[in-house]
């Protein structure tokens, strides 16, 4: 398989979050995100558009009885942004997640224009 999309990971927001978990919870992140960058269409189970958000997706990972979420976005179509990861503990993601997600979305949006101060 040819490569579709490339992952960048903003800031240390990802990489914190796949650092603490297990090695195997992080082969099978691996393996998602292999779809992920590879797959011309990414399956729904791996991959969802959270409603209201203006373009924040969550990527869905489960291994045995855990499930986990990655939040990214799109950036100039191929590239998908990971933001921040979390393991899911309820049936529906927290509020304060998607809140964090969109915070970090608007601080790399920002940055990439230019009106960061980083």
């Amino acid at each position: 398989m040819e490569i579709q999309r490339q992952l960048i990971y903003f800031k240390y927001y990802y990489k914190k979050f796949f650092d603490s978990q297990p090695n195997k919870v992080k082969d099978k992140i691996d393996y998602v995100l292999y779809l992920v960058t590879r797959a011309e269409r990414i399956p729904g189970k791996f991959f969802q558009y959270i409603e209201g958000t203006d373009g924040l997706f969550e990527i869905r990972i489960e291994f045995e009885n855990n499930i986990y979420r990655i939040f990214c976005c799109f950036d100039e179509g191929k590239v998908v942004v990971l933001f921040n990861g979390f393991q899911k503990k309820s049936r529906k993601t927290p509020k304060n997640e998607i809140k964090k997600a969109l915070r970090i979305k608007k601080e790399y949006f920002e940055l990439k224009k230019g009106g960061g101060n980083e």
